[in-house]
């Protein structure tokens, strides 16, 4: 493929610990004289996994499921993100325990429609639903919080819509808790918090940086955390342009984003101390599990951790996202040990 790069333009080489290395940036040169228009499309497909261009619905409401006493509420980001997300206390009137909710991507804090076709079905064909889980929550004597990270569903565009995988959105992470601190009646709660992938990822970043913010909190659900290398990985190899990995982190960095070993949650977990469930796709199609998610769990200092696997799928979406809503009861568990 032809290209412009000059890389003899570099004013001074990069050393073996730049975001690319010299040897790195050759090899995407490389790559890119010898990929086919075809592969790059694909290569170029994997950088809009990060690169929002499209937003989840929110395609459901607290109304579906009959839910009482909700409201939408806003707030901002650390950075100033103007935020959208809902409150729903608990059935029967508000407790004194409070679930923050943080969604994956390229999902909003309803779920994801690819029922509803394109663009979304591009993902997957299914429908994931969170709010579900919500009332999981609530049935369960459970205040919930959850709200749009930027760039997904209803809150506001940031970073020219690049998605960090928790290196931009971490700030949410912070507003959302400083929200809840400032607030009246929720600063007075208990906190747990339901933090996915994406969500989960950026979570993590944000505890690194903001420790003392999150002192406080109880526990933490951590399902189906990935790191980027592991996911893009496994992407490669299932669309047949495993020889191009360099290219695609060149491609990301063009995009305004980050590599592949920049957007590794491993990075950001010796600050993670409350007590941690996680869950994993075992035979994940889309991440390299067991040994992914693992190598994450193991870093996580927290002396009172679980790793549990979902098996007989390879469906991250389908199974792994919707897990907590067709089987509430080990997660209600988890929570009621730590919350009540």
């Amino acid at each position: 493929m032809e290209h412009q790069i000059n890389l003899d333009g570099i004013e001074n080489q990069p050393t073996s610990t730049a975001r690319m290395s010299k040897e790195m940036m050759e090899n995407a040169v490389d790559q890119m004289n010898r990929i086919s228009e075809e592969d790059y499309a694909k290569i170029m497909g994997m950088v809009k996994v990060c690169k929002r261009e499209w937003r989840s619905l929110l395609h459901k409401t607290p109304d579906d499921y009959g839910m009482k006493g909700w409201e939408d509420i806003y707030f901002q980001a650390d950075d100033g993100v103007p935020l959208n997300g809902w409150y729903i206390p608990a059935k029967g009137g508000e407790s004194d325990k409070l679930v923050i909710f943080n969604h994956a991507l390229p999902m909003s804090r309803a779920g994801f429609q690819g029922h509803m076709g394109e663009p979304w079905s591009g993902f997957e064909a299914v429908e994931i639903d969170f709010v579900i889980q919500m009332k999981h929550l609530t049935d369960a004597g459970y205040n919930v919080l959850a709200y749009d990270i930027r760039n997904h569903g209803q809150s506001g565009t940031a970073n020219d819509g690049m998605c960090g995988i928790g290196l931009l959105e971490w700030r949410d992470c912070v507003g959302v808790k400083k929200y809840v601190d400032a607030h009246p009646r929720l600063s007075k709660m208990k906190v747990a918090l339901y933090s996915q992938c994406m969500g989960g990822c950026s979570q993590y970043v944000a505890i690194d940086k903001k420790p003392e913010l999150f002192e406080n909190v109880k526990c933490m659900c951590s399902p189906l955390v990935p790191s980027m290398r592991s996911i893009y990985n496994a992407f490669s190899k299932l669309l047949g342009v495993s020889d191009y990995l360099d290219l695609l982190d060149f491609e990301l960095i063009r995009a305004g984003g980050f590599t592949r070993d920049e957007m590794d949650p491993k990075l950001y977990t010796k600050n993670i101390k409350m007590p941690l469930l996680m869950w994993q796709v075992k035979d994940d199609a889309w991440v390299e599990n067991p040994g992914d998610a693992q190598a994450t769990f193991d870093t996580i200092p927290s002396t009172e951790k679980e790793l549990f696997w979902i098996e007989g799928t390879t469906h991250r979406f389908k199974d792994g996202y919707n897990y907590f809503g067709r089987t509430p009861e080990k997660v209600l568990a988890f929570l009621d040990s730590h919350m009540k």
